[in-house]
């Protein structure tokens, strides 16, 4: 049987759909508008590679990176970036040409970029897609329904100093602890972009459960409402709960001054489902201050972990200034130890009622 395509479907069957996008139903991009100007966050947007810059791959749906070329056909999502080692920028559309923020698939307009980075590739937006009824396609259509767990699990939280301070390996290294410990595990990104780096790490450590924000139906957290977020926060929580887990690892991007994560470290209800935290720091300079920083909103991490546990000596200062213990990754992934910083994660009582 012989089948015709228009070249509007050709078009989207052969371009290339990034990670964001993964819990779209392909099938119901029915059309494509030209309204570029008026993309929001989490809006599909068919774009055609302009000019290859700072990410030269595209992370897809299917969990692997594919290399980008000029004149390739793309469907990302519009949406908000925030990271200091890399882009800031808005979820914003310019018709003549706009930005990869993230390469998981987030479309905007760079605001500022690190001095370290070069400039970020170009994407010329094509449309917006389009559904049946006309309708701009939105991630949040796609958002896993509400679930009602027999019971919540033990939650432990990770923060961390900055971007790139160990928090993805120490919640990864965790999880792989604990599941070896007999537990079923669940691994929650509650914010940052889309991507699938964290999301893979997570499933490599074998954890029963791995979800972020975007089973949420957010593309990313950064300039998004707090309330939405702890919504989002909610709702996976409960997925975990009906998936039985028994233990979940939050983990919360970037540093603990982002804006997002400072407000939802002081949210009643994130201090309430998150009673205890692991924090991840680059040295121990970033642990002295950051540990103040969280005594100051009443939250005193279980441990210090991160970049700084690969030195003896950073590990041996921090430890000295702030009293509190260093986990390597190998005593995270260790069963008895993850078990043992369970235990102590399970007898801290809600932040919020700790704070009353």
């Amino acid at each position: 049987m012989t089948s015709y395509r228009t070249p509007f479907t050709a078009s989207l069957a052969g371009a290339k759909w990034a990670f964001s996008t993964r819990r779209v139903q392909q099938s119901d991009i029915v059309g494509i508008n030209d309204r570029i100007e008026e993309a929001r966050s989490g809006d599909l947007v068919l774009g055609r590679v302009e000019q290859i810059g700072s990410h030269k791959r595209l992370q897809l749906t299917s969990g692997r990176g594919s290399e980008l070329y000029p004149d390739d056909l793309v469907v990302v999502a519009c949406g908000d970036r925030y990271a200091p080692d890399q882009f800031e920028g808005i979820a914003r559309l310019n018709r003549q040409s706009s930005d990869l923020l993230a390469s998981g698939g987030v479309l905007g307009q760079m605001r500022q970029k690190n001095g370290r980075i070069g400039q970020p590739t170009s994407v010329v937006p094509i449309g917006l897609l389009t559904d049946a009824n006309g309708q701009i396609v939105n991630l949040s259509s796609y958002a896993e329904a509400s679930a009602r767990p027999s019971r919540r699990p033990t939650t432990i939280g990770l923060v961390g100093a900055s971007m790139n301070s160990g928090k993805t390996t120490a919640a990864a290294a965790l999880a792989n602890g604990l599941r070896r410990a007999g537990h079923r595990v669940g691994v929650i990104k509650i914010t940052g972009t889309a991507a699938f780096g964290d999301y893979n790490a997570y499933i490599d450590s074998g954890a029963h459960f791995v979800c972020d924000f975007v089973d949420a139906g957010m593309v990313s957290t950064y300039r998004q409402p707090v309330k939405q977020i702890e919504t989002a926060l909610e709702l996976l929580l409960g997925l975990a709960g009906q998936a039985h887990c028994d233990v979940v690892i939050v983990e919360f991007a970037d540093g603990i001054l982002q804006s997002e994560t400072a407000a939802l470290l002081r949210s009643d209800y994130v201090r309430s489902e998150v009673p205890s935290f692991l924090f991840a720091v680059p040295d121990a300079l970033s642990a002295v201050g950051g540990s103040t920083t969280l005594s100051e909103i009443g939250i005193e991490p279980l441990a210090i972990t991160g970049v700084v546990s690969q030195s003896p000596l950073a590990s041996a200062e921090a430890e000295a200034m702030t009293g509190l213990p260093i986990w390597t990754r190998d005593a995270l992934c260790d069963p008895a130890k993850a078990n043992a910083l369970l235990a102590s994660a399970a007898s801290a009582a809600p932040l919020c009622e700790a704070a009353a």
